[in-house]
């Protein structure tokens, strides 16, 4: 008969074997990005809101998307309109996606004045705002949208099939090969907001936001994470808003956050207030108060090395050529170190030490 201790390293041996054969199981650390590249897909998607007459600035940023990244992964594209996508924008669209093209209305309580709105007092501001010179000041139909990226795309019923998007915009371009899932990589790390570009808002779209938000948190202040961001958005305590926001044209990020008791609530009182009619509050700055305050903010993620331009900026990755990325780019020098960046904000608030050579000029 065989000894117990032969039948035990038996067992032990043809463990580690087994052990051997799996794929290696992800840590509790921060994979990078060559862990990820070969998984499958996430419940994700790319999302758009386009109107048909953007056809032509949409067309180059899809084939640019696919070629750096989606040819490899195929995720879907969700577009959103507030009228019906034409046959053409929905011919000409579909087929350079390689995932699945899926095209939606917006439901018109989404994309309309709330009955609390005084629209005499709305157009007033308007008027103001264009005798001001405010960009987009005295446009009605901007700010439908920034309240409708502020608190309704990702209720769309399309939308409800993914966790995790992706917001691509007309006339955009990613300048670098992407070889990882930016996706996967979210979900993996915990992480559920992700960024290219950090600026200042024009205070003169937002001058009671912050007051507004002050409001609502001393109504709500269990929705404060504990380990916050907020020393991104005031140097002062939180007496001020220093006008930081994340560049909302890109975000990758969990849509789960945005349908969570927290935002919504936050939305809800933000609408309740007016200030995207009366004012022009943009989803940008919404959004950036929102992941900063409620979010831990190792949650939010700086996607250095995606190369990104929307006119007029662009971020370029740090030693993009020392690193391997293939970039392209139509800016002389990234835009994360001039003096209309938030990008210092950031690397102070997040305790990381800056790039050595942050005025690098890539040329």
């Amino acid at each position: 008969m065989l000894s117990k201790r032969y039948v035990l390293v038996s067992v032990l041996a043809t463990i580690c074997f087994l052990l051997f054969l799996l794929p290696p199981m992800y840590d509790s650390g921060t994979l990078n990005p060559q862990q990820l590249s070969s998984d499958p897909r996430e419940n994700a998607t790319f999302v758009t809101l386009a109107r048909n007459s953007d056809l032509d600035g949409i067309m180059g940023t899809i084939r640019g998307v696919e070629d750096r990244f989606n040819h490899r992964y195929n995720y879907d594209w969700v577009f959103l309109n507030n009228e019906e996508f034409s046959d053409e924008f929905i011919k000409m669209t579909s087929q350079i996606i390689s995932g699945e093209a899926k095209y939606g209305v917006i439901p018109k309580e989404h994309w309309s004045y709330p009955d609390y709105i005084d629209k005499e007092k709305a157009a007033e501001g308007r008027k103001k705002m264009e005798e001001d010179g405010i960009i987009y000041g005295g446009s009605e139909s901007y700010r439908h949208m920034c309240r409708y990226e502020s608190g309704f795309f990702f209720q769309h019923p399309l939308m409800q099939d993914y966790r995790y998007y992706w917001r691509v915009e007309p006339d955009t371009l990613l300048l670098c090969d992407i070889n990882y899932d930016p996706f996967k990589y979210l979900r993996v790390n915990n992480k559920a907001y992700g960024f290219t570009i950090a600026l200042y808002e024009y205070m003169a779209t937002i001058p009671t936001l912050w007051e507004v938000t002050l409001k609502f948190l001393s109504s709500f202040p269990e929705y404060v994470h504990p380990h916050n961001l907020a020393k991104f958005l005031s140097e002062d305590g939180g007496q001020n808003y220093n006008r930081c926001h994340f560049w909302s044209n890109f975000e990758i990020a969990d849509a789960d956050f945005w349908r969570g008791d927290a935002y919504q609530n936050y939305f809800k009182f933000l609408d309740r207030m007016g200030g995207f009619f009366y004012e022009r509050w943009g989803d940008a700055p919404v959004h950036s108060l929102a992941a900063a305050l409620f979010l831990d903010r190792d949650q939010i993620h700086f996607f250095e090395d995606i190369g990104y331009y929307h006119p007029p900026y662009a971020h370029v990755p740090e030693n993009f050529l020392e690193r391997g990325l293939k970039c392209t780019f139509p800016e002389k020098r990234t835009f994360d170190w001039e003096g209309y960046s938030c990008m210092r904000h950031y690397y102070s608030a997040q305790d990381m030490e800056l790039p050595p050579q942050v005025d690098r000029i890539y040329w």
